[in-house]
């Protein structure tokens, strides 16, 4: 059954008495910009909110006795009176007595009383607004950019800046700009599809519910304000008439996410655990206990369909994968400091478990990750603090305890290489320590959106270096422009895999022929992905001697065109030697790498454009190119790589496919590494 549908009459009466023309325009001293010709008068209590709440109960003695005579102003400051005095609600999140901002934080805060705002960390420095705000401003159309914009980043920070300093400028701002975003975007019923002929600004106004009050966008608001009510309370601008708005405006939100819930991936989970915040943190309202429920269902039932058996979420985009991880353990943090741990089974906090150490076997020695399909960049610092944050819950766990430690207190994994064949991530992993080697590579079934079409594709860190990262995203979608940029860094072709022709995978739905890894001086993996209607890619990985790798990429099929093998590579100096299809990396501190190519065809070695990209419209130049060969009948055509170490001097290889074109169930391989010869082989 859903909920019932609320509807609230804002009445804001002379929210601003005046204002500035809407301008982006800045003024010549555009850091000083006043907004005294701005004047915040308070609104009107909103006597509604009342009958919201459930006035039974303990502490809203007054609130109810007022109400029912009809002195809503009285009401409104007993109920102010109750919040403020109210002990009995705890946020595992805000720490009022340890407040602390960072220079980040306080330089967004003081941004934003010039209406400059943080919106998204991609656009910097902060957006300017306009004196009288235009929150429907979008000066690069990317969806993030104005769809961030509503989710208010820099609210929190301005609250910790009051608290820090208590210095008032920053609570009449942030009520200014909260009443004025109430004004500018209101809720509007969903518009019926068969109206045609709209106005302009019935035309805009649609266009801006579509990014004010997305369901993504809805939920971060309620968990935000959960943060900056705490932090705002004591403030005499945080009036009995703004608390009633306030409230009606909460409960607004809540109600909105349990009849708008996402059908699925990371936004439902990121809506349920906002919605068990609202109800741990408001319970006064009538139906808090309603949000915490169908929270808590929506969790317990997502960790099972989200969450594979070996562990990792179904999006196959480790950003998410430990947003995910992250998300549950919010939910389970609320319940824990509120009483009502019992609501989650034990099966919960299994799969938590399952899924950090799944992250712990795809991180390398320096506890970055790759950058697969969407994922931005980790570094050590916010991964450590995870780990720590993980061992609370987990303390028995030796593992998380090492990963938390850097590897002073618990245990290293038992293993080393390691298959996740429901997710089709595959790690061969020499060690732990930073002077390792580890690739991962990924070739695992279909995901949603944020997945790209790159099975095959691996990254590879040795000694401290990852080689071949992942190209990234760079940004998400929007106009055809922004669209044109995402749609680069997704194709098949800039990541370490095969294509014909240079087009995109139109399949990715990988099967594992062959995991062995039970002789250390050989540990073999088979892949293949039926990419194309005519193509199969099969790719043998060989690790060798726990130290070098020997790729073999076989098409088979009746397609016609160019193969290529593609190769992307770090940032650095590369010398590439075309005629010995070889690439070896330059870099001073004398961990290198060499790349050379075989194949029973004739092959090129071609450069490539190439960038990646480790943040948000954030990119980097580097050197690409590919091993390429012309596929001219139903024969397999093949391409072998090997990917060599070295301090000194790059060794001599060479390498012949003894069984190509008879390979339909084994590879066969003779290989030279300085006089030193490997027979290579690989059966399923």
């Amino acid at each position: 059954m859903r909920p019932r549908t609320i509807i609230y009459i804002f009445v804001i009466c002379s929210v601003f008495s005046s204002r500035a023309q809407n301008t982006h325009k800045e003024s010549s001293d555009s850091h000083q910009l006043s907004f005294e010709n701005i004047r915040l008068e308070f609104p009107n209590i909103q006597p509604e909110v009342f009958e919201l709440l459930d006035l039974d109960r303990k502490g809203l003695e007054n609130v109810k006795k007022f109400y029912g005579e009809g002195n809503y102003n009285a009401a409104a400051k007993a109920l102010l009176n109750y919040y403020k005095s109210r002990t009995f609600v705890n946020h595992p999140d805000v720490d009022l007595q340890n407040i602390r901002i960072s220079k980040e934080e306080q330089k967004w805060a003081d941004e934003s009383l010039t209406h400059r705002f943080f919106a998204h960390k991609g656009y910097q420095p902060s957006l300017f607004y306009g004196e009288d705000i235009d929150w429907t401003h979008w000066p690069v159309k990317d969806n993030e950019l104005r769809w961030q914009l509503h989710r208010h980043k820099w609210w929190s920070p301005m609250g910790k800046a009051y608290r820090v300093s208590k210095d008032e400028k920053y609570a009449k701002e942030w009520v200014f700009q909260y009443l004025d975003w109430i004004e500018k975007n209101p809720y509007m019923e969903k518009e019926n599809p068969e109206k045609n002929n709209l106005s302009g600004k019935e035309a805009r106004e649609i266009e801006n519910m579509r990014f004010a009050w997305r369901p993504l966008e809805v939920s971060h608001r309620l968990q935000d304000q959960t943060w900056q009510f705490m932090y705002f309370l004591p403030s005499p601008h945080f009036t009995p008439e703004f608390l009633t708005v306030f409230l009606a405006n909460y409960h607004r939100h809540a109600e909105l996410i349990l009849e708008n819930y996402s059908e699925r991936g990371n936004h439902l989970l990121f809506e349920a655990q906002r919605v068990i915040y609202a109800g741990a943190f408001f319970p006064e309202f009538k139906d808090a206990q309603k949000w915490r429920k169908s929270g808590i269902e929506t969790l317990n039932n997502e960790v099972n369909v989200q969450v594979f058996n070996d562990g990792f979420q179904y999006e196959l985009d480790l950003h998410y994968h430990l947003a995910s991880i992250n998300i549950f353990i919010k939910a389970l943090r609320m319940a824990d400091v509120n009483g009502f741990r019992s609501e989650f089974p034990q099966s919960y906090l299994d799969t938590l478990e399952r899924m950090i150490m799944a992250l712990i076997d795809v991180s390398f020695p320096d506890y970055t990750m790759p950058c697969f399909s969407d994922a931005k960049a980790v570094n050590k610092r916010q991964m450590v603090n995870n780990f720590k944050d993980w061992t609370t819950l987990f303390p028995e766990n030796p593992y998380i305890q090492y990963m938390a430690s850097e590897g002073k207190e618990g245990r290293k994994p038992d293993h080393l290489s390691k298959m996740y064949g429901d997710a089709g991530f595959y790690i061969l992993r020499n060690g732990w320590k930073e002077e390792s080697t580890v690739m991962v590579v990924k070739a695992g079934p279909p995901a949603f959106w944020h997945n790209q079409p790159d099975n095959g594709t691996f990254e590879l860190y040795i000694r401290g270096r990852n080689f071949f990262p992942d190209a990234g995203s760079y940004v998400y979608g929007g106009d055809e422009e922004v669209l044109k940029e995402r749609n680069w860094f997704r194709q098949t072709r800039v990541h370490n895999t095969l294509t014909i022709d240079g087009k995109n995978m139109e399949e990715t739905n990988s099967t594992c022929l062959l995991w062995d890894i039970s002789n250390n001086n050989v540990q073999k993996l088979v892949v293949e992905n039926q990419g194309y209607p005519d193509l199969k890619h099969r790719r043998t990985i060989f690790f060798v001697d726990n130290t070098f790798f020997v790729i073999v990429d076989d098409a088979i099929g009746t397609a016609r065109g160019d193969v290529s093998a593609h190769y992307h590579m770090s940032e650095g100096e590369m010398a590439l030697d075309h005629k010995n299809k070889r690439l070896t990396t330059r870099y001073r501190d004398g961990n290198n790498i060499v790349v050379q190519g075989f194949s029973p065809e004739s092959i090129q070695m071609e450069e490539e454009e190439s960038w990646v990209s480790y943040e948000y419209r954030q990119k980097n130049r580097r050197t690409g190119f590919a091993y390429k060969t012309r596929k001219q009948s139903d024969h397999t055509t093949s391409v072998v790589t090997v990917i060599h170490p070295f301090s000194k001097k790059a060794p001599d290889i060479t390498a012949k496919y003894l069984n190509a074109g008879n390979n339909e169930k084994g590879v066969q391989i003779a290989l030279t590494i300085n006089k030193q010869k490997y027979d290579l082989y690989a059966k399923w």
